[in-house]
Order: structure tokens, then C-alpha cells, then sequence
């Protein structure tokens, strides 16, 4: 953490991920200063890289997107041509909301939301097993989501 930030920064965090459509003044309120002090500091903190980005958070089965699983990708060989090769479709690919290298059997994890097992299929067998940096390939559906907030847990920090 940036050594800058301070309580009024944290407060102003916790309260833009849980309503990042609060305006400066509404979260002025909420955390106890003015409507520009909120200003400067958010510009702060994204110039500073804290805050990334704005979004909406979308409810993939109201559009659709009725299927979530987590594969597992294990490379053929790990070379930095590989790796780079096998980024590089990843980033392209919509369906993989995330992506994460890991350590232990497997190499990355990614979490891809589709409409369908077909769907899924197709990915898995159409993008994922013929790309020539992959040797293996590992998926579990998801059969509910627990928990799907993506808020950090600020006040523990």
C-alpha cells in the first residue's frame, strides 16, 4: 500500500466498492469531508494506480451466461515463447474472466463464463487444446456461487 494512504483514502475505497456511481458529494457524507477534498483524492488514487477502473458489476445469468468453470492449464513445455503465446490468446479470448499463474501441477486457472456446456466445449476444444503451448487441460464446472463480490477486505488491512 501506498504510504500516502490514510484513513480517509481507505474509507473512500470501501465505500466506492461497494457504490462506485456515488458521487463526490454522496461520498463526502458518507466518510466525513468535502465533495472536493473526495475529488483530490480519488484523482490521487487512480492517478496512483490504487483504483483501476470503473464498472458495472453484470449478472451473468440475467444476460445469458448460465455456465461458470475454473480450468486448469497445464503447459507442454515452459519457455517464455510459450508463456508469452499462451497470454496472448488469453487476453483475447471474452470468455476467460480471469486468469491467474499458479504454483504446484497446474501452470494457470482461469475462470470462463460461457452460455452453455457446448459452449465451454468449444472453447476448451477449439481455442484452448489445440493452442501448441497447452499439453493438458482440466476443467470444473461451478454448480452455485457462494460468493461473488470482489470487495478487499479493507478493514482487516
Amino acid at each position: 500500500m501506498i504510504e500516502e494512504t490514510d484513513g480517509f483514502d481507505l474509507k473512500l475505497l470501501a465505500a466506492l466498492q461497494e457504490n462506485a456511481a456515488l458521487t463526490n458529494q454522496q461520498l463526502g457524507e458518507r466518510i466525513g469531508l468535502s465533495a472536493s477534498q473526495v475529488s483530490r483524492r480519488r484523482q490521487r488514487l487512480e492517478a496512483e494506480g490504487i483504483i483501476r477502473r470503473y464498472r458495472a458489476d453484470l449478472a451473468p445469468e440475467r444476460l445469458g451466461f448460465s455456465v461458470t468453470a475454473f480450468v486448469g492449464v497445464t503447459l507442454g513445455a515452459h519457455s517464455r515463447e510459450n508463456a508469452r503465446r499462451f497470454r496472448a490468446m488469453v487476453a483475447a479470448m471474452p470468455e476467460v474472466q480471469e486468469a491467474h499463474t499458479l504454483t504446484g501441477d497446474v501452470d494457470y486457472m482461469l475462470k470462463i463464463v460461457v452460455p452453455d456446456l457446448k459452449a465451454l466445449s468449444r472453447v476448451i476444444n477449439d481455442d484452448l487444446l489445440p493452442h501448441e503451448a497447452v499439453q493438458n487441460v482440466r476443467s470444473s464446472i461451478a454448480m452455485e456461487t457462494l460468493k461473488d463480490d470482489n470487495i478487499l477486505p479493507l478493514a482487516r488491512h
